[in-house]
Parts: structure tokens; C-alpha cells; sequence
């Protein structure tokens, strides 16, 4: 029985990225025993994968952590993170592997000079890839998430107008140039047509209410109205990715929730500042629109993301045109 290590150490949209090499690899090569290593904050992600045998997971010490893996006398690794701690685990291991291309060196001539020389291949077949040499194959079928029973939300406990359907709005992001203004959101979530969930982390709390309060007391003063609930930090991962399945629509910035949303299959709004989709990390295999400034000269000015505009005009979230949305 072979046994193959996959690494990935963070962060929630690229985990689930990873989900069809683990599926593919689980189901296409004979008798493989699958294990994945991730950091501790996010094992509770793939603890409910079927095709996932074993999860370890770094905590404070690398050193104790490849000792645990070479407990396991792994027969092939597949590194779907390619940093200097998953190269050192890889190295130390000893055993046949190969990494996944990062393309840092394409990325590099788009971020500083606008060249473009990346390649027209989401990041899944690149990490699919990876795999090639285990004659694993895309099977066609996107992405994974697998929510437990017990953390499923029951859309009867929601507010009354959000029993009969709704969109989900993931307003978060982990770099603030990667996430519109609030007073842009606010816009956006007074086009739609439908009651809006606002999803996020606790982080994202205070900017849920000041949108929530900004549509209770439009309503109060007899304008057009737009239902908002605030669900920021008041569930957990999986209960967001519940209601984000249960969701008519979702509508998400550059981040985790907009790859569950993918797994789901769910029709998406996706939203790009300061990145863009051509890094390959677009909606997988699922209806998507996206919203952006196309042309702006200083986009992209990161792969990543920074914590304020470096120009100061952040024209790439600003300038955004809301037009045609058919929500």
C-alpha cells in the first residue's frame, strides 16, 4: 500500500484548493494511504475528508513534526505549499517527491514591470501537477468541503427574511487592499435584490454592524430597503461554509470563502483589488463574474496584499463599476 504525504501548511482558500489532488490521488492510485500536513488551525478543515487517512499538523517545533513523519516511512511527497519549511521537510524525509511551481518568478514580472508571462492554468492544475508522476489525472470534478453534521446551520434559526433564501456576502480578506471599502459595500449591498448575509471573522465584526445599521435606518426613514444580517464572528468556519452553501448567490472578495463557495458550486460575484484573477486563483469550476478595474496601471502592485493602498488612492476597489449585476 503506498503511502503519500501531502504538505500545505495554510491558508483556508488555498487548503481547499488542494482538495482535488487529495481526492484524485486517493481514488486513482491503487491502495494509496493519504496523509496531509497543514498547521493546527486549520486540521479542523480536512478532519471530515473521505480521502484523507491521517492529518498531522505543525505546532510549535518543525523538528518534532519530521520526526513524526519519518515515523511514517512515507513512499512519496507531494508539496503543494513549496516554502522553506515544507523544502526542509521534504529534504530531511528523503523519499521521492515533487513541488508544486509557484510561479513566483512569472508573478515578479506582473507585480513590478506588467509583463505578462503567466501561464492561462488555475493553480489546481499546477498543483495537479504536481502529482503527474503518481499518474494522477484531473478528474474533472472541482473542489471539496465537508462540513460535519453537527456544524451544519439550520436556516430556520436565521431572522424570518432570510428563511426564504439570500445572498452571502463574504466581506472579509486578510490584506486590507484585497477588501472593498465599507462605504462600497454598502453600495454594492444596496443593488441587490435579495436579503444579505454579511460573512466574516470577528475581525470583521464592527464593519458588519456599521453596514447592518446603515440599512435599519435607511429602512426607518422610509427608503428603499435592504435586509442585512450580520453573521461576522458568529460562527464558526464551518458554519459560514453552511451558509454559504445554503446561499442563492455568494459574493466575495479574493479569499477562503470564495474557493468553499466554488466547492459548492454556487454562483459567484468575485471581487479583485489589488490581485488578480490571471495568478490562476480565480472560482474553480463554477459559474463566476468578476468585478474589477481592468487597465488600472498600478494593478497588480502585490500577489499577496498590503494593509493600505501603497499610492494612496486605491483606485483598484474605488473605481470598481457595479453595473449589470443581475442579483
Amino acid at each position: 500500500m503506498p503511502k503519500i504525504l501531502i504538505l500545505r501548511f495554510s491558508s483556508i482558500g488555498d487548503i481547499v484548493l488542494t482538495t482535488p489532488v487529495v481526492r484524485c490521488v486517493k481514488q486513482q492510485v491503487p491502495d494509496a494511504e493519504v496523509h496531509y500536513c497543514t498547521k493546527l488551525a486549520f486540521r479542523g478543515m480536512l478532519a471530515n475528508n473521505p480521502y484523507i487517512d491521517k492529518v498531522h499538523v505543525l505546532q510549535d517545533s518543525l523538528s518534532e513534526l519530521v520526526q513524526q513523519l519519518k515515523a511514517e516511512n512515507f513512499d512519496y511527497v507531494i508539496d503543494l505549499h513549496n516554502n522553506l519549511r515544507t523544502r526542509v521537510i521534504k529534504a530531511r524525509l528523503g523519499k521521492p517527491g515533487r513541488s508544486f511551481n509557484k510561479l513566483n518568478y512569472e508573478k515578479w514580472l506582473m507585480v513590478n514591470f506588467k509583463l505578462n508571462r503567466l501561464p492561462d492554468v488555475h493553480i489546481v492544475n499546477r498543483y495537479l501537477d504536481a502529482a503527474a508522476a503518481l499518474d494522477v489525472q484531473d478528474d474533472g470534478k472541482g473542489l471539496d468541503y465537508f462540513i460535519p453534521p453537527q456544524d451544519e446551520v439550520d436556516i430556520q434559526t436565521l431572522p424570518a427574511p432570510f428563511q426564504q433564501g439570500y445572498v452571502a456576502f463574504a466581506i472579509g480578506a486578510q490584506h486590507y487592499t484585497k477588501r472593498l471599502p465599507t462605504v462600497r459595500i454598502i453600495e454594492l449591498c444596496g443593488r441587490l435584490q435579495q436579503p444579505v448575509v454579511l460573512l466574516g471573522g470577528k475581525e470583521d465584526a464592527a464593519t458588519g454592524e456599521e453596514i447592518a445599521a446603515y440599512f435599519e435606518q435607511r429602512s426607518a426613514n422610509n427608503a428603499q430597503r435592504t435586509t442585512i444580517y450580520n453573521a461576522c464572528g458568529k460562527y464558526s468556519l464551518n458554519g459560514s461554509a453552511s451558509l454559504v452553501r445554503q446561499a442563492a448567490k455568494v459574493i466575495s472578495h479574493d479569499t477562503g470563502l470564495m474557493h468553499i463557495a466554488a466547492a459548492f458550486q454556487k454562483d459567484i460575484i468575485s471581487v479583485w483589488g489589488n490581485t488578480i484573477p490571471e495568478f490562476g486563483m480565480y472560482p474553480f469550476r463554477t459559474r463566476y463574474k468578476v468585478l474589477e478595474v481592468q487597465g488600472l496601471s498600478c494593478r497588480p502592485c502585490s500577489k499577496i496584499g498590503y494593509s493600505k493602498c501603497p499610492k494612496g488612492h486605491f483606485k483598484c476597489m474605488r473605481n470598481i463599476p457595479f453595473d449589470d449585476l443581475d442579483i
